[in-house]
């Protein structure tokens, strides 16, 4: 898995960074279907699909520009055609919206340890692609895919109880904010993915150590390990960006960007989605602190 994403993060050519791509899946295959259960192999299947698609729409994008420019270079990706299916793949290897559908199941049908590596680890070889052709992507298709993934992950998180789904639709959340922003400023879209991935790690950690799956694990917790419940439901905060937690600067600072570029109305949008996810970080926090703590 650590050579696959190596080999794609360090190739300039496109035909190696797929190599790469495919190593890391087909590495991380028997890892996911490591429980013996049916949901595990239901989660194998679904991750293999979606990867694979997204694998073949990255070698027909890859192809058609060499067609057409005669390079297979990384950074010599100029035809639209193949800017904007590269695009789509490298979104639906990452899991953002609209073709997200897979995270949350996969997740959900895996061990805690596998989630936190699917979200985390998973993630930077399709981000340092997306950052190499940043400046040939179309900002509308950002613009829009990282709203999208905004509006998704903030709706889809409200109604879970499974805190693994619940993490996935945040991923998703946090992934719309690194799209979005990786229009303007791709170096701001890499801080923000790698404060993300800083906070979740702890967390996933954390409720590894607890065996913690359910909002309604989590409301027990409080009273074997009560430090260890306090670090979830702040570092919830933070991945929320609320200030003054860690989570809120790479968001301000996207926010900045927006404005500073006269986009006025998506930066409105982005904040009225921000809201809408804040709701179900709010609720875990408030179960745990609130509902089970002793002070109560």
């Amino acid at each position: 898995i650590i050579m696959g994403t190596i080999m794609t993060m360090s190739s300039s050519n496109w035909l190696m960074a797929w190599i790469g791509l495919e190593l890391n899946m087909l590495a991380i295959l028997p890892i996911i279907s490591k429980p013996k259960t049916t949901r595990a192999s239901e989660a194998t299947i679904k991750y293999f699909l979606t990867q694979a698609i997204a694998s073949a729409m990255m070698l027909l994008s890859s192809t058609t520009n060499a067609w057409q420019t005669g390079s297979w270079d990384i950074l010599e990706l100029k035809n639209k055609f193949s800017t904007t299916i590269m695009t789509l793949s490298l979104m639906m290897k990452m899991g953002a919206a609209p073709i997200h559908f897979w995270l949350p199941e996969v997740l959900q049908g895996t061990t805690l340890q596998t989630a936190l590596l699917i979200t985390t680890w998973q993630k930077l070889a399709p981000i340092s692609l997306m950052y190499m052709i940043s400046n040939n992507i179309q900002p509308a298709l950002l613009m829009s895919a990282g709203i999208l993934s905004m509006i998704v992950g903030g709706l889809g998180g409200i109604n879970q109880t499974q805190l693994r789904k619940t993490m996935a639709y945040s991923s998703i959340n946090n992934l719309g904010w690194t799209i979005m922003i990786m229009a303007l400023s791709p170096n701001l879209a890499v801080m923000n993915i790698f404060i993300y991935m800083i906070m979740t790690t702890p967390i996933f950690l954390m409720m590894t150590s607890t065996s913690t799956k359910t909002l309604q694990n989590l409301t027990t917790t409080w009273t074997t390990s009560t430090a260890t419940t306090l670090s979830i439901a702040l570092l919830m905060l933070s991945t929320s960006g609320l200030p003054p937690f860690t989570g809120f600067l790479p968001k301000m600072l996207a926010l900045n960007e927006l404005i500073t570029q006269k986009l006025t109305t998506l930066a409105t949008l982005a904040i009225m989605t921000s809201l809408v996810s804040l709701l179900f970080y709010l609720r875990i926090t408030y179960l745990i602190m609130v509902l089970t703590s002793p002070m109560t």
